[in-house]
């Protein structure tokens, strides 16, 4: 037992060995754990850095970057003979050497018992693998459809060196002390040298239960986990609408009142008050009009809201609203209730829409700088025209 580990030993039996393990970035195995993957000339596993030229644009091994770690996967009981390929000697490790051809390292090997050469020729195979390509009855696979009734068969591998990049920065960020000492002076209102990133959501999956070095070698390193980010839309978390009451028009007080309509009306307001006397051009109307047509989009997006209410809501004896914002705000009352539809089809109350917010938007504009008089006004309006034409194009699709 003792004679194994003597070193010339044991490195003729990890040289001897050493096929049945593969670096890689893409495992096999995750896909399913009865994948095998152990005859010498074929390989089902991919070893790629990920294509650098990509940049941002996509996803890939390269993204991981610093954190990057190529996977061995094959026959874990041989894991350890990996380790011995990555102990470094002068700064290098000896997996470096190896592919580097090291005269150091040859001499090493040389005064242990490999005189010919043949731990150095067992280590260099597993460096620079000459396998082809191969797949396997458990891979998944997927039939790529060409024009010429012929197909790509596809078989999608567990990107795992990307995956241990993620695992590892998720956990820095998690776990790390400067990590911790951050949220620590968050938690006592204190200032911190460096940030924290939280990670809402995540799903843990786990590869290989007990034996998680039988998936792969950093699968155990890993403890088996995969973190799993929430790949979908953030849930939009509105107030509960209310509808209008006691108020005869919304454009009153209530729409006006609106966080972001106050800010786009001031900034409109303020940008009239900087070009007062620069008279026109078209930077100036494009301007103008990209922010009235913001105000008019927050108009129909409380439309929206207060159209989700319950068909009807306008009947009831507190909703003081005009015979025209009922029409635009409770369209499905006109269901059942037939005098209502009959207004609706009348079809002149998107105009009343447009004018009421015509008004509201010259009432809000007017300051001491600004003053819309009747003449000022009627040029505004005519300013809004395109606006207005949009507006009773979208109104009208109410009907």
């Amino acid at each position: 037992m003792l004679l194994d580990y003597l070193p010339a030993n044991w490195i003729t039996n990890a040289a001897k060995n050493i096929w049945q393990l593969e670096l890689a970035t893409h495992v096999l195995k995750y896909t399913h754990p009865d994948a095998k993957n152990d005859v010498r000339q074929f390989s089902a596993n991919i070893a790629s850095p990920g294509n650098a030229l990509a940049g941002n644009q996509l996803l890939g091994s390269h993204t991981v970057n610093v954190y990057f770690c190529p996977d061995v996967a094959g026959n874990a009981a041989w894991l350890p003979a990996y380790d011995f390929l990555c102990v470094e000697v002068g700064g290098l490790s000896i997996l470096d050497r190896v592919r580097r051809n090291d005269p150091a390292l040859r001499e090493a090997f040389a005064v242990l018992g490999d005189s010919n050469l043949v731990w150095m020729t067992a280590f260099s195979a597993f460096a620079f693998p000459d396998k082809k390509p191969t797949s396997h009855k458990l891979a998944k696979q997927i039939y790529w459809p060409l024009g010429n009734q012929s197909y790509h068969l596809l078989t999608p591998l567990f990107p795992t060196s990307l995956v241990h990049g993620v695992w590892k920065r998720i956990r820095e960020d998690r776990f790390s002390d400067e990590a911790k000492a951050a949220r620590e002076a968050k938690r006592n209102g204190l200032a911190h040298t460096q940030g924290y990133c939280e990670y809402p959501n995540v799903v843990i999956q786990k590869f290989g239960g007990s034996n998680q070095q039988n998936i792969s070698r950093l699968n155990a390193k890993r403890y088996g986990e995969n973190f799993l980010l929430p790949s979908l839309p953030p849930n939009w978390k509105s107030p509960d609408i209310r509808p209008p009451i006691a108020v005869n028009s919304v454009f009153d007080r209530i729409f006006g009142s609106r966080p972001r309509v106050r800010e786009l009306v001031r900034i409109l307001r303020d940008f009239l008050i900087s070009v007062e006397h620069a008279g026109t051009n078209k930077r100036i109307r494009d301007k103008r009009a990209e922010l009235a047509a913001l105000i008019r989009d927050e108009a129909f997006q409380y439309a929206a809201e207060l159209q989700q209410l319950e068909p009807g809501w306008t009947q009831q004896p507190e909703c003081l609203l005009n015979s025209a914002e009922q029409c635009w705000l409770d369209p499905e009352r006109a269901a059942d209730d037939a005098d209502f539809a009959s207004l609706r089809r009348k079809g002149d109350w998107p105009e009343e829409i447009c004018r009421r917010f015509g008004n509201w938007l010259n009432a809000r504009l007017t300051t001491a700088n600004t003053p819309m008089d009747a003449i000022t006004a009627a040029h505004w309006r005519e300013v809004l025209e395109k606006e207005m034409r949009m507006m009773r194009i979208e109104v009208a699709d109410y009907e």
